[in-house]
């Protein structure tokens, strides 16, 4: 079982930037061959596939971020992050990080992952 805690949401305003972390723990195998993803759900709103990594190294983004956020991983702190820049209102959410051991297709759905995190809250003022 996958534990996974994030951090690093806040209140900021457009054009700012923000980075998450997300902790993972409890997992018996390397750490490196996690497939990972962030996600998002705005109020009212289905959550999201924002961007993932793959255990090769592969990044993947939703279209809406492409250029303004990063995702990358620290195998050695076991720590997943989302470097978030040119923030708008409309990225607004709670953000959840996500992981898997296997490879499932489509690594920005919410169906490629068994274990979340409980999520950290981003608000974009404009």
């Amino acid at each position: 079982q996958v534990q996974l805690v994030e951090s690093g949401g806040g209140s900021v305003q457009s054009g700012e930037s923000l980075r998450l972390s997300c902790a993972a723990s409890g997992y018996t195998y390397t750490y490196s061959r996690l497939y990972m993803g962030w996600f998002r759900q705005a109020p009212g709103k289905e959550r999201e596939g924002v961007a993932a990594i793959r255990s090769d190294g592969l990044t993947i983004y939703a279209e809406s971020v492409k250029g303004r956020f990063t995702i990358s991983k620290d195998s050695a702190k076991s720590t997943l992050y989302l470097e978030m820049n040119s923030l708008k209102s409309e990225d607004t959410g709670l953000y959840f990080c996500a992981a898997d051991n296997l490879f499932k297709n489509d690594q920005l759905s919410l169906g490629a992952y068994r274990y979340w995190g409980q999520g950290t809250q981003v608000t974009v003022s404009s």
